[in-house]
């Protein structure tokens, strides 16, 4: 018991300090994306130091969701590939210790770290990001820092455009002005000319105080009574003139108050209240116009009748029934009208119609409003789920994975969770944007992600804790080869020390047995089965491992041969496996029902039947290689007698 807790203290020293530095470098790029988001709201923006710091503090705590899975991922994926590639892992195994309960203290910890970040989804996350949100517009709303260029127009003073042609940065002074003043509107449009001015804050910063020398002003006054003979305007000179501008450079901090209303400053109790109350005005908007429908007169019929209780109310009947003698000919009473009659009715039919349709399209305009608030308060209160399920499913991942590929260090654990969090982030973002546009259910779009990366923690802890040999190369070539009809090679080689020397005669004999079993198996199966034979009878499933048992034997006694030629020759034999579709019968009922639906059970029957000619020329091989075995060995045994 004492071993155990020492490995649980081992496996967690090896991997907190790995997680809070993957957490935090995860935390800084995801941030760094933050900046390059709103880098333009910030800059030139004068925004003084502890403002900025906010900000960057509240989109942290917002960019967590993002950071911790890819951490727990890329830490996780470090510590096993570090104790695979020093074997202590393989220690670990040769102990007694099985992969799952190494990692069963990691189990613990992330257990403990998802069911945190389900609280800090639900009570922190919000507060957090109504705060970032409330300074994010607050600081688009702040004018910017005062900076007038040399040689351009500046216009970031509402209603002002500036020219300044020299400036001098030791006095403040401003050389050779030009103003253009729209704040009164175009027709009341002002140009100042002066050969130098100064800029200057009041000690509010709400207005910038312009004081100017040696200029003329021009005034329009078109939008004046004017009598004068000409275009109307003002001119005047002055040597010295002051003007006040209204320009705010504090910054405000907005209310959070509404941003507080909206989805993303509320708990999972205020998501439910507001989705509740959405939903029941949606229904009674939904029955008003239900009974406006009702209401509604075709070929001037009414539905109801309206009657008076005798106490001041009005009691609502469904009208009577209106029934015809006979059905009325429609076509015939608007044939037998007048041109100008029947143009009137088609004019007042598609008037009456689009009518309706502007009034319900409206009406369904107020609903769908209603209906993507609801869809996105419940994404959000999906949302505090997914990250807690996020976290466990990339420890399932990371930890069997670092494992089995067993490369520790950052290069090689980077690239492989980088590429599987892009992959989980892109499936992640477009069930998103389809639960939010409505085209499939919330959260079919929102747990999409979780969906996809959940089997794929089940399969890698499954490969992982049997050992075994997920990225074998080699087997997954062998696979694709007998994919697509190609028989696998074999290897072999001459040995530097045989313990068993080869006895011509004996191997004469068995190269004989293994091609009469050879030739008997080809001819029992040398023509191509119909449908029905495929799926009832197939090829016998015990003579091919009968077979192949054999060969294994030739091929294992005339490995220990000294003459390569016999070594070269044996690569010749070809591999015989057995394949599931080489005899599907031996699957009894399930056999049947495939063979049953005709258009798998014929896809399937192509495929075995491949699988059977291969066979068959495989077979084939191994009686023509048995001859040509038989023939060396005996020209090599005479050479040695002689």
């Amino acid at each position: 018991m004492l071993k155990i807790k020492k490995l649980y203290g081992f496996m967690l020293q090896g991997f907190l300090p790995l997680f809070m530095m993957t957490f935090c470098i995860c935390l800084f790029i995801v941030l760094m994306q933050f900046l390059w988001r709103f880098i333009d709201d910030l800059v030139g923006k004068g925004l003084e130091i502890s403002v900025i710091a906010e900000l960057f503090f509240y989109a942290a705590l917002t960019m967590v969701p993002l950071a911790l899975p890819l951490s727990i991922l890329l830490a996780s994926l470090m510590l096993f590939g570090n104790l695979g590639e020093r074997f202590e892992l393989t220690a670990m195994k040769s102990s007694g210790v099985s992969l799952l309960k190494a990692m069963r203290p990691l189990m613990v910890l992330i257990a403990l770290v998802a069911v945190g970040a389900f609280f800090f989804q639900n009570d922190v996350l919000p507060k957090a990001q109504v705060k970032m949100w409330t300074l994010v517009f607050s600081v688009r709303q702040k004018s910017p820092e005062l900076d007038i260029p040399e040689g351009v127009f500046y216009d970031q003073i509402d209603g002002y455009s500036v020219f300044v042609k020299q400036k001098n940065r030791e006095n403040g002074r401003l050389y050779d002005l030009m103003i253009y003043d729209v704040s009164q509107g175009f027709n009341n449009s002002r140009i100042i000319l002066s050969d130098s001015g100064k800029l200057s804050f009041t000690r509010d910063k709400r207005h910038l105080f312009l004081k100017l020398w040696k200029g003329e002003q021009f005034e329009n006054l078109s939008d004046q009574q004017v009598s004068s003979v000409g275009a109307p305007y003002r001119r005047e000179s002055f040597s010295d003139k002051e003007i006040m501008i209204p320009f705010d450079a504090n910054f405000t901090r907005m209310n959070d108050s509404t941003m507080r209303k909206q989805y993303v400053g509320k708990n999972i109790a205020e998501l439910r209240q507001t989705i509740d109350s959405v939903k029941v005005r949606i229904d009674s908007v939904g029955n008003i116009f239900g009974r406006d429908l009702q209401d509604v007169q075709y070929v001037g019929v009414d539905n109801f009748i309206r009657k008076s209780d005798g106490h001041g109310g009005i009691i609502k009947q469904p009208a009577p029934e209106v029934k015809l003698a006979k059905p009325v000919d429609v076509d015939a009473v608007f044939n037998g009208k007048t041109l100008a009659d029947k143009q009137r009715y088609i004019a007042f039919a598609i008037d009456r119609a689009r009518q309706m349709k502007n009034e319900f399209e409206f009406k369904s305009y107020t609903l769908a409003e209603d209906k993507k608030v609801i869809r996105r308060h419940q994404i959000e209160m999906h949302k505090k789920f997914t990250l807690s399920i996020a976290c466990l499913i990339f420890f399932f991942i990371g930890a069997p994975l670092g494992a089995i590929i067993r490369k520790g260090g950052i290069g090689v654990p980077i690239v492989i969770s980088v590429l599987l969090f892009v992959f989980y982030y892109i499936i992640d973002t477009f069930g998103y944007k389809l639960a939010r546009d409505g085209r499939v259910d919330v959260w079919e779009g929102i747990w999409a992600s979780t969906a996809v990366l959940f089997p794929l923690g089940v399969f890698l802890t499954y490969k992982a804790v049997n050992d075994s040999a997920v990225f074998n190369a080699e087997a997954y070539v062998a696979f694709f080869r007998r994919l697509v009809g190609k028989t696998e090679l074999r290897r072999v080689e001459m040995k530097e020390l045989s313990m068993e020397d080869v006895v011509a005669d004996r191997a004469c004999v068995a190269l004989s047995e293994l091609k009469a079993d050879a030739d008997a198996f080809y001819h029992r199966n040398r023509t191509r089965q119909n449908y029905f034979a495929y799926w009832t009878r197939g090829m016998s499933r015990k003579s091919l491992t009968q077979l192949s048992d054999k060969l294994e034997d030739v091929v294992g006694y005339l490995s220990n041969s000294r003459n390569q030629l016999v070594i070269n020759k044996l690569m010749d034999f070809p591999v015989i496996k057995y394949n599931r579709l080489v005899q599907p019968s031996v699957y009894g009922k399930t056999a049947r029902a495939v063979m049953i639906v005709v258009p798998v059970g014929f896809l399937v029957y192509i495929i075995g039947v491949k699988q059977h000619q291969r066979l068959r020329r495989d077979v084939k091989k191994i009686s023509q290689v048995c001859d040509e075995l038989t023939q060396i060995i005996k020209d090599n045994n005479q050479g040695d007698e002689r």
